[in-house]
């Protein structure tokens, strides 16, 4: 099995392709390509095969921005190879060319995407997908190039670097620049020496509709920036509640930059130890299982779980059982939330939620708050209109496109722990009965009270009881068939969307960040760089209740 790019097309949201990028071999052309990838129904898979093509050739497939990226493969290759490739242009030319990605960027700057294609793969073969090492070989053009460009006069940039230009740099410098470092750029200055954390979590619970957790899931990512001069060797402290065996069972499957030491995580969990690229860029991300084991779970509960928030559903209320009622249940329980205040931050640097000048984590200097709380309900197709919204908290709509309510909570409305409710009314689709019988989902029939010109209505003060008797057991009967009609128009689930900020779902902290002196080089005498960290749990549907 080979691992070989043959060609990258990209196309507009117009279906227009805006670049072909040819590596090796003969690749069907692009306008061959798109009619057989839009021939499949929607959602499209990444990985489409097409026999009747010749030869016969694989697809992959990535969508970003409205662009599509297509990459065709004639020969046996590993699916993630391509698909990873695909991802790594995207992410270097947003580095390069600015996010949000767009077609006429990659239309005007197409002097440094042909640069940066050449560099990643060279003949089908990765060779560089490092923005920081790009840099170092592709030569970007800046606005006095433009400008005298524009009049005709040759601009005054610098040369590009050859290529090996990072280790010629190195070798000629040595004891400034340090090694070699596919990921890091040479020579890096910077005036303000600044090293930010920031750990983002998303949260997934399914719970039953007895209130049982189903699966409880955490996914998150530790995204780095480092500002600082040389080539600094960091170590940063990762802890969770029960020490270290503890944060193993806590942290599942992780993923981790190059620049990380895995005998040094492997020896130590917890402690990262690496030389970071300069920016901002991904330098872990994990999975962690809020769930317990098997012999625990028989006696498992959402209070375990200890979320800030909770939805439930009832169904099938009132007379004719059109009426259901969402208790959305806040806590602001937020265990093991940092409450000590920290240290000033540094004048001229923007506080950054947690930061401080030293080493230590942990802390804020605000308690974590509930904000963006919305309760979406799901409502099935056949309803024709949802009436009455009554909302205790917040406000709520009905969206008929959409299919679904919006019950959304300012963060001064959730900032109050209790239980807030919302209570609808259903209205199905008509009947021959409704059509005679419902005005606007009210029966528009006096029952026992129709006026009657065949009977003498004055001379009978009261009805007969057996008239009464059998009027209400039609009513009921017809109560019952309601109840019966209006059980499928009942909501089967309700999600909830939040973000927390200083808090992370799963526990885990930072417990220090420490630059190795011994290791690094070029640091400068006596430089102490502002050190910040920054915790994000964000839950997008993501506290499902099953009903």
């Amino acid at each position: 099995m080979s691992s070989a790019v043959e060609a990258v097309y990209i196309f507009n949201q117009n279906n227009d392709c805006i670049l072909e990028h040819v590596y090796r071999s003969r690749p069907p052309a692009a306008r061959t390509l798109l009619p057989l990838y839009q021939r499949h129904p929607k959602p499209r898979p990444s990985l489409i095969n097409l026999p009747e093509v010749n030869p016969p050739t694989i697809l992959f497939s990535l969508i970003h921005s409205n662009l599509l990226f297509l990459s065709p493969a004639s020969t046996d290759v590993e699916p993630l190879f391509i698909l990873e490739f695909l991802h790594r242009v995207v992410d270097v030319f947003e580095e390069f060319i600015g996010a949000p990605l767009l077609a006429n960027k990659i239309e005007s700057a197409y002097d440094v995407v042909a640069q940066l294609l050449g560099e990643m793969c060279d003949a089908g073969s990765v060779c560089n997908t490092e923005p920081n090492a790009l840099r170092d070989d592709v030569d970007i053009p800046g606005w006095m190039d433009k400008l005298l460009g524009g009049v005709g006069l040759p601009g005054n940039a610098s040369t590009p670097i050859q290529a090996g230009g990072l280790k010629q740099q190195l070798q000629l410098n040595p004891s400034t620049t340090g090694p070699a470092i596919p990921w890091r750029r040479a020579n890096v200055r910077h005036t303000s020496n600044e090293l930010y954390v920031d750990i983002l979590e998303t949260l997934h619970v399914t719970l039953a509709p007895s209130g049982r957790p189903l699966a409880a899931i955490v996914n998150g990512s530790i995204a780095f920036t480092s500002k600082i001069s040389g080539v600094p060797d960091l170590l940063l402290t990762l802890s969770a509640s029960g020490g270290k065996i503890g944060l193993e069972r806590a942290i599942e499957l992780p993923v981790f930059h190059p620049c990380i030491r895995l005998a040094r995580w492997k020896e130590r969990s917890g402690e990262l130890s690496f030389v970071p690229p300069d920016g901002k860029f991904m330098l872990a991300g994990y999975e962690v299982d809020l769930m317990p084991s098997v012999h625990d779970l028989q006696s498992w509960s959402i209070a375990k779980l200890q979320l800030p928030l909770s939805v439930a559903v009832t169904k099938s209320l009132g007379l004719t059982g059109a009426d259901f009622e969402v208790q959305l249940a806040i806590t602001n329980t937020f265990p093991g939330a940092a409450s000590s205040s920290l240290a000033p931050p540094r004048p001229g640097v923007s506080s950054r939620g947690s930061g401080t000048s030293t080493p230590v984590f942990g802390g804020s200097s605000a308690a974590p708050t509930l904000q963006d709380v919305v309760v979406t309900i799901p409502i099935p197709d056949t309803v024709r209109s949802v009436i009455d919204l009554r909302p205790s908290r917040g406000e709520a709509y009905f969206t008929a496109s959409e299919s679904a309510i919006e019950w959304r909570l300012s963060t001064k409305a959730a900032a109050s722990a209790g239980t807030a409710t919302l209570r609808c009314t259903v209205v199905g689709p008509l009947t021959d009965n409704d059509s005679e019988d419902m005005v606007n989902g009210f029966r528009s029939s006096t029952g026992a009270g129709d006026y009657d010109e065949q009977q003498d209505a004055y001379q009978t003060a009261n009805p007969p009881p057996t008239k009464i008797h059998r009027t209400r057991e039609q009513h009921e009967s017809q109560d019952q068939k309601k109840v019966q009609q209006n059980t499928p128009l009942m909501p089967s689930s309700a999600s909830v969307s939040f973000s927390v900020k200083g808090w992370l779902a799963s526990g885990i902290k930072v417990d220090g960040l420490v630059i190795d002196t011994r290791k690094s080089r070029g640091l400068g005498e006596g430089v102490k760089p502002y050190k910040g960290v920054k915790y994000l749990t964000v839950s997008k549907k993501g506290i499902e209740t099953r009903c």
